[in-house]
């Protein structure tokens, strides 16, 4: 154990050392330099920060311990991820850097009203509060408690140990997160990101080096042979996530949240120009067709180990895992790398969130003449307060029936499907009007709600999401059409200073990576 804690501090003060002398000379005064990190960003550096704000330990806990029950059909939430990206990287973001924007909701401003820009900005605060922060907190301490047995080191129950590692975790979350800005967390998460791919890659690398008894490829085929149907990435209509889903609301699902996610894409917006933004998304892109060995392998070598033991508790399995297979020196190092991805999350979570209060809230609303420094002070203080909110919510998350990473994918929807909605019907039509936009808002949420949560409607909820979707877009062309507006689109675009010449292997990359994508299904569909 002090071995475990020795390689687990000294990995974690590298980290925050480093961030700190690659950050020690930015100017975090200024609106551009704390929020955007200076828009000094370069590819290798957004897609780190962008993988690790992505894959948290609701991926590592919740995923693996859903493909220990149900196998690789999850797949899908990865793969197709790589065919959003590319949209992000070849028509979102260049539209995005061209209007100079810091927040997202500022485009809904320029397409459709103030109101609008307000409502998705509240929105996306209560989503950060009431969903993603409290999950990924709880997640991290499920895995922090089960290395480092706090509660036996504590001497105090199970549940009161995972209490003490969510409070500090978010407090050094917190304080990562409200004194370096965006620069200093884009910086950090780059080392845990990628340390994060070559540590979750060990896992199940010396899980079936163990397994095939110094053979990997002989330990993946005991592993196949023990069960062949926990491989097949067709989901049938029963299962946690039908092979339909990936044709109706996933599609919507995925889009939202890597073409107009503030949390992503705030990465996106900090970058030097066009051409490192397009190298980061698609880097993520590549990085994303490995993330399965990472959060799904693991899972199902799990149910080879372990058998039924953790159904009831699936999100047990994969700390189980690391435990068993991992040598003493290295549990301290993964560790520090699990606090990473835990931190990585929150820490841009925190950032975002401060960012849209303070720009699309604080300064629209409150106080329009407010200062660059006032302005960053705000989005301090709107960090902490909302760090504090995070901590105290994560326990309610404890119970979900289908393990947590599927109660995060349920509770995005309520807020999701509703601004994806109106964000595309911003970009791709000028007929939808400013009230359409805020009706079809209010209708999606109410809808979501009450099909999912209250009525229990005997539906997949992604399918919902589908539907859902349908539903604003008839909502909104409806409202328009009986309530026409005369001056239907702003679009006033701010031109930035950033170069938007693109990069030249965009394409290639582009095709390259839909190759893949098709070839996973064709390959592992016929199992």
């Amino acid at each position: 154990m002090t071995l475990t804690v020795i390689s687990f501090v000294s990995f974690t003060l590298f980290v925050a050392w480093y961030a700190w002398y690659k950050t020690r000379k930015e100017d975090l005064s200024t609106q551009e330099g704390y929020f955007l990190g200076g828009k000094s960003l370069t590819g290798i550096v957004i897609a780190g920060s962008m993988i690790m704000t992505n894959i948290s330990t609701e991926h590592l806990v919740g995923m693996n311990g859903s493909s220990y029950k149900n196998g690789f059909i999850i797949v899908a939430w990865e793969v197709t991820s790589a065919l959003a990206l590319i949209l992000a990287a070849v028509y979102f973001v260049p539209k995005y850097l061209k209007m100079g924007l810091t927040t997202i909701p500022q485009y809904l401003e320029m397409r459709f009203d103030a109101g609008t820009r307000s409502m998705v900005a509240f929105f996306l605060l209560v989503s950060f509060a009431v969903t993603l922060l409290p999950i990924v907190l709880f997640t991290g301490a499920i895995n922090l408690e089960s290395i480092f047995e706090v509660s036996s080191v504590l001497g105090v129950t199970h549940q009161e140990g995972l209490w003490v590692t969510v409070v500090c975790v978010g407090i050094l979350g917190a304080v990562y997160a409200v004194f370096g800005g965006l620069k200093a967390v884009a910086v950090s998460d780059t080392i845990n990101g990628y340390g994060l791919l070559l540590g979750g890659i060990l896992v199940p690398l010396l899980a079936l080096i163990m397994i095939g008894e110094g053979n990997p490829l002989s330990g993946i085929a005991k592993v196949f042979e023990n069960s062949p149907e926990k491989f097949s990435v067709i989901g049938e209509k029963d299962s946690v996530l039908p092979f339909e889903t990936l044709f109706t609301g996933l599609i919507i699902n995925q889009i939202y949240f890597w073409c107009m996610n503030q949390t992503i894409l705030q990465r996106a917006l900090g970058a030097k120009n066009l051409k490192e933004a397009q190298k980061g998304l698609l880097l993520t892109g590549a990085l994303k067709l490995l993330v399965p060995f990472i959060i799904i392998l693991p899972g199902v070598i799990g149910f080879y180990y372990f058998g039924d033991s953790f159904m009831d508790d699936q999100d047990l399995v994969y700390p189980a895992l690391v435990k068993k297979v991992l040598p003493v020196g290295l549990k301290g190092v993964f560790a520090a790398i699990v606090m990473g991805a835990v931190l990585s999350t929150f820490n841009s979570v925190l950032n975002s969130a401060s960012t849209i209060f303070s720009i699309d809230i604080y300064k629209r609303i409150i106080q329009r003449s407010v200062s660059d420094k006032k302005l960053v002070r705000i989005g301090k203080v709107s960090a902490a307060v909302l760090a504090v909110s995070s901590i105290l919510a994560a326990p309610m998350v404890a119970s979900a029936p289908e393990g947590l990473f599927q109660l995060l994918q349920q509770l995005n929807g309520i807020f999701f499907i509703p601004i994806a909605s109106i964000m595309l019907a911003g970009f791709f039509t000028k007929k939808v009007t400013p009230t359409a936009a805020k009706s079809a808002l209010l209708v999606g949420l109410v809808f979501y709600i009450m099909a999912t949560f209250v009525l229990q409607v005997d539906i997949h909820f992604v399918h919902i999401w589908g539907i859902e979707f349908l539903l604003n877009c008839l909502v909104m062309f409806l409202v328009s059409y009986l309530w026409p507006y005369t001056s239907l689109t702003k679009n006033t675009y701010k031109y930035s200073d950033s170069q938007m010449k693109g990069w030249r292997f965009a394409g290639l990359v582009s095709a390259v990576l839909v190759v893949i994508t098709v070839t996973v299904y064709i390959i592992f569909g016929s199992i």
